[in-house]
């Protein structure tokens, strides 16, 4: 499959202050991508950028094909973008808003990629349906996000950005929509780049993780090749005689076998927690909140080639 996005070098600077240094990566058909990194380390900008919202100082960028900073309206048509907040046309129904925006995109339907979807059946999918023909103003926050979803996948887009989708979600449309994600990703095929504070979201979702600190990528893997690479080491608790003991070991499979070689079922409540998402994370935002971002950069690019 070829790169849906490409980024080379890409530079942003406000007035005398350089935001990205060199951001580099590349994003494929079908990957869902988590794009990670502390407040201010310019998230938003390579997001807006890539969107063709906002114009970069240097560097090159293809998005479908195009360098979004002059995408055309065909390249629009194959774009969706859920932001945090969209607040138009508050006297609409969901159904009429959705049924409008949908027909935008009917031109640009192929036989292989019709558009848009069903705007009935788009509504079920976002936990709509019983509101479907309240007024926007009366829904509450969480109904509004889930219409925001819905008016970013309407028209079926090639590439989807998701700026904190879920937020202000129950825990039920929180998981009806990571199982809409999925489908969107191994069924259509959708690009998706994703924005969140919920790691567990994203270790969730993602198939891939870019982490961003000091204006460039300072780590690009699986989520697990982060969690074993960077935080080499496991936790694990067990009770013994009525104690609790834990340990962290490098190989936890040899340490639970030679547990159970000495003491054998004596051995209660055992548990092995590896390093997560959270503990990668944590430990590239602890490095650059203390001034060591270099630090950061080098540890991560270690741990990640």
């Amino acid at each position: 499959m070829g790169s849906v996005i490409t980024v080379r070098d890409l530079r942003m600077r406000y007035g005398s202050k350089d935001v990205l240094t060199g951001v580099d990566f590349d994003i494929d058909a079908g990957e869902v991508v988590c794009l990670l990194g502390p407040n201010g380390a310019g998230k938003t900008t390579t997001i807006e950028i890539l969107e063709g919202f906002r114009m970069r100082s240097a560097g090159e960028v293809d998005v479908l094909g195009e360098d979004p900073a002059r995408g055309s309206e065909d390249w629009r048509a194959r774009v969706g973008v859920v932001l945090q907040s969209w607040r138009d046309h508050p006297r609409w129904t969901p159904r009429r808003l959705l049924a409008q925006l949908g027909s935008y995109y009917e031109p640009y339907g192929t036989a292989e990629r019709p558009k848009p979807y069903d705007a009935e059946q788009l509504l079920e999918t976002v936990g709509l349906a019983p509101s479907a023909d309240a007024k926007i103003v009366t829904l509450s926050g969480g109904q509004r996000r889930r219409l925001d979803v819905a008016i970013g996948i309407i028209g079926r887009p090639d590439l989807l950005f998701l700026d904190e989708p879920t937020a202000g979600f129950d825990p039920q449309a929180r998981r009806e929509f990571h199982d809409l994600i999925r489908r969107l990703s191994r069924t259509e095929n959708t690009t998706i780049l994703l924005t969140t504070h919920d790691l567990d979201e994203a270790e969730r979702l993602a198939s891939r993780v870019l982490m961003l600190a000091g204006g460039r990528i300072v780590a690009d893997d699986s989520v697990e090749g982060l969690a074993h690479r960077i935080e080499g080491e496991t936790t694990v608790k067990w009770r013994l005689g009525g104690e609790s003991f834990a340990e962290s070991v490098s190989d936890p499979t040899r340490f639970a076998r030679e547990l159970f070689a000495r003491h054998g079922e004596a051995v209660r409540d055992l548990d092995i927690r590896r390093a997560s998402l959270e503990d990668a994370y944590l430990a590239l935002v602890q490095e650059h909140e203390s001034g060591h971002g270099d630090a950061a950069a080098r540890m991560f690019k270690e741990a990640t080639t």
